[in-house]
């Protein structure tokens, strides 16, 4: 898995996850769904994503999804 794909990924479980949350456990968890997409956003427009720094670390291979 390349580290775009994996980015996207982690943040599409985050949203996810955090829908979920807020509905059976408590509204505020959406405030978690905000921050992941002000993120994306912010990343989209400096190109700076702590999640991609992260998995760099972790030894994901760089590249694009369309590979």
């Amino acid at each position: 898995m390349t580290l775009d794909a994996a980015i996207t990924a982690f943040a599409g479980f985050m949203i996810l996850l955090s829908v979920a949350l807020a509905h059976w456990v408590s509204p505020y968890f959406l405030w978690l769904t905000a921050f992941v997409g002000a993120n994306l956003l912010q990343a989209a427009f400096t190109g700076f994503c702590p999640a991609a720094i992260i998995l760099k670390k972790l030894g994901v291979k760089p590249g694009t999804l369309f590979t």
